[in-house]
């Protein structure tokens, strides 16, 4: 039985309609590594078949492989059957799997006869790593939200997209909030490559003249690293940067980690041991520990003021824009925001 068979572009265009469901075929652990956000996993072959197939494949050739695979999944033909009708919400499927070869087609094949109507993307996940590659290496007209620890820059960024500016929040995307305490009341980040995978989402939604917000970070966001293209036009883009008081942003970092137990944050402040040096670290903790969650934080911020600024004096003194703000009236605050990026913009446009 034939299926379309869809380029890359087509495949996604099909998924932003919102009327299909995307079905990755390969193994659990494949799955579990990295896929197409938003897929579901119906695997044709689990691991442990996928790696007797590929041993056929190496020793017999592939039309062994092949038959072996038919072999191996035949008698779970009706429990496949059965998982994709209690996962799929839609009888209209986008269908992949590593390359688009045999375990899709299987599967197609499979589902088509049950009344499902298939889509294949031609090349499979891979064919989709080369456009995720492609895109976060792309140009773009990157405009940054900087500031120090505690300056309110993730909540900024929302109210900025109630606004209707582009906004990609990075930290949402890598589930870290960008320091050594970041994975606070957080669950598991994604795998790097599932990182870039969502990242390239998100930026194929804003056309590449458009103007896109993201806020100032590092090159990696705990265990995620940004492609290096994408942070180097980062490094290079304008910045709005918040100037928050000290005390302000102290309270406002107390208010987001004050609940978290002494053990927790011990645990987080020993990560940045090397960096602050062993004896801040120490006076740092025996404030913590005495219940001085003050002057332990102080500490901290003097180490993360630091850490900041060095970044900033890295980049041309000409492109950073400051903002002095409080951090008490978020909409003023985006709308003042908005107004500085528009003059920037004419000034860059002459």
């Amino acid at each position: 039985m034939a299926f379309p068979v869809l380029d890359i572009d087509e495949f996604l265009d099909f998924s932003d309609k919102g009327d299909h469901v995307i079905i990755d075929a390969r193994s659990e652990s494949e799955f579990a590594h990295a896929h197409i956000p938003g897929a579901i996993n119906i695997p044709i072959l689990n691991d442990e078949e996928r790696k007797l197939v590929g041993t056929e494949y190496k020793q017999k050739g592939k039309d062994a492989a092949v038959q072996l695979g038919f072999r191996l999944v035949g008698p779970r033909f009706h429990e496949i059957i059965t998982d994709t009708i209690s996962k799929a919400e839609k009888n209209n499927l986008l269908l992949y799997c590593w390359r688009g070869g045999m375990r899709s087609n299987i599967l197609g094949w499979l589902l088509s006869i049950n009344g499902f109507r298939v889509k294949l993307l031609s090349g499979g996940y891979k064919s989709f790593r080369n456009f995720v590659l492609e895109t976060n290496a792309q140009p773009r007209n990157l405009i940054v939200l900087g500031g120090a620890t505690g300056s309110g820059k993730t909540e900024t960024l929302a109210h900025l997209s109630l606004h209707g500016q582009p906004v990609i929040d990075l930290e949402a995307i890598a589930n870290h909030k960008g320091s050594a305490f970041g994975l606070l009341g957080r669950g598991k980040q994604p795998s790097n490559e599932q990182f870039e995978n969502i990242l390239a989402l998100k930026l194929r939604r804003y056309e590449n003249g458009e103007w896109v917000w993201v806020e100032n970070e590092s090159r990696t966001i705990g265990s995620c690293a940004l492609p290096d293209a994408f942070y180097s036009q980062m490094r290079n883009s304008p910045v709005i940067e918040l100037k928050v008081p000290l005390e302000v942003r102290m309270q406002r970092i107390t208010q987001e980690y004050g609940s978290f137990s002494i053990e927790e944050l011990t645990s987080c402040s020993e990560k940045v041991k090397k960096r602050m040096g062993p004896q801040h670290l120490k006076m740092a903790l025996e404030h913590l520990h005495s219940g001085n969650f003050h002057g332990w934080l102080g500490i901290l911020m003097e180490y993360y003021d630091k850490q900041y600024s060095y970044g900033n004096d890295q980049r041309d003194s000409n492109t950073i824009f400051p903002i002095e703000t409080n951090m008490q009236d978020f909409e003023l605050l985006a709308q003042t925001i908005i107004d500085r990026k528009n003059m920037i913009l004419r000034q860059l446009n002459g």
